[in-house]
């Protein structure tokens, strides 16, 4: 490929010029067999002509957030549907996730459709309205019921109304218990901290991670039939470490840290991680050809493609942390997944320009611009928007 280059501006407006190294990584090719369970937490593409107002529902472009998940599931990942990097709760609410989930599970292959599960959690309930943990076992129960219908596997999500109105550690358990004894197969709990949503702080009826982590033990190891795993988004692998060492036997630990998930999946003498990550998103064919590596016994082929996507990871989950979406659906943008950059709720405007610049940087040198030149033309389509001309 002919030397590719682009002039981008740095934090005060002076334009650098970028020499691409424009090196893709080739996505690998069926059959995938991997020996850890991975799924990617994917977006959804916005309806970038719908007239509604952005804050007053979602307008999805189903045909390109459908072929999305083809991509996914064709690298041999699993798809976590309706989820946190799904806008979930922050401009994807409760009728637009159910509708997303049955269409994501009618458009599967029949075999395909154990590699998606799906989020439930009680975000139509606000959480000012619930009186009772009646009420929040109710409004679990309710999707629950929904996703089940529809043949598909659940993610319990962490519940905003819950943590509000649980009063301590037995709260938690009490509801845990009861929306766990209808599930029709084992799920997987999710533990989202509250640097991803400011709402689910003191969840589990603590503030600090110790006498948490304890209440979050204690729901497993009485319902532990009922559960899979669960994916520890904190961002944090000490705590993770901490945790998977001290689950029963037959629940997996998937993670969620989006920081240090190379040697969290990796392992050591002691077990290792399975992944469900909102970074697998899009690095999706790093991560792919990385587990078929690990698979195959060559951790140094694993360690050479999957540890040049951290930085690219750690500036996209970066602090405010609820704000990763946006550089997810930027890199589907610039990779030809959607042809604009258009996200619910206006979301497409919560990053500044020094990010998605060092975002171009990074994918760059981790291999995950698929199309060098349709990056390029794309990112100066960008920069446009804010005078920059080149």
């Amino acid at each position: 490929m002919t030397s590719l280059a682009i002039d981008l501006p740095d934090e005060t407006g002076r334009l650098v010029t970028y020499a691409l190294k424009a090196r893709p990584i080739e996505a690998p090719a069926g059959p995938h067999r991997f020996n850890r369970t991975a799924f990617s937490a994917v977006h959804v593409v916005a309806d970038p002509f719908a007239a509604q107002e952005p804050g007053l529902g979602s307008a999805i472009d189903w045909e390109a957030t459908l072929a999305f998940r083809r991509h996914i599931l064709d690298l041999g990942l699993g798809v976590a549907e309706a989820m946190d990097t799904a806008q979930r709760g922050m401009g994807l609410d409760w009728p637009a996730a159910r509708e997303l989930i049955e269409r994501s599970l009618a458009a599967a292959d029949p075999a395909e459709r154990g590699r998606i599960v799906s989020g439930v959690g009680t975000d139509h309930l606000a959480p000012a309205e619930a009186r009772s943990l009646d009420d929040v076992i109710a409004a679990y129960l309710e999707q629950l019921a929904a996703v089940q219908k529809a043949g598909g596997r659940v993610v319990l999500m962490a519940s905003r109304a819950l943590a509000r109105i649980a009063t301590g550690p037995a709260d938690y358990e009490t509801v845990y218990a009861r929306v766990l004894a209808e599930a029709d197969q084992p799920v997987i709990l999710h533990w989202l901290g509250e640097m991803f949503d400011s709402q689910l702080a003191g969840y589990w009826g603590a503030g600090d991670f110790p006498p948490a982590l304890e209440t979050a033990l204690a729901v497993i190891h009485a319902n532990a039939a009922k559960i899979d795993g669960i994916k520890l988004s904190l961002l944090d692998d000490r705590k993770e470490l901490t945790m998977r060492r001290r689950l029963p036997e037959g629940v997996r630990m998937y993670t969620g840290d989006d920081f240090n998930y190379p040697a969290l999946i990796e392992g050591d003498d002691r077990g290792y991680s399975h992944a469900l990550l909102g970074i697998f998103d899009p690095i999706a064919p790093a991560a792919s050809a990385a587990l078929s590596a690990l698979a195959e016994g060559d951790v140094s082929t694993y360690r050479r493609i999957l540890e040049p996507t951290l930085p690219l990871s750690r500036l996209i989950f970066r602090t405010p942390t609820q704000h990763y979406k946006t550089g997810v659906v930027f890199l589907a943008y610039l990779n030809g997944f959607q042809d604009h950059f258009v996200m619910i709720g206006g979301a497409q405007a919560m990053r500044p320009l020094p990010y998605f610049t060092e975002l171009f940087r990074l994918a760059d040198a981790a291999g995950l611009l698929r199309d060098p030149e349709r990056a390029v033309a794309r990112m100066r389509s960008l920069c446009s928007l804010y005078g920059i001309e080149n």
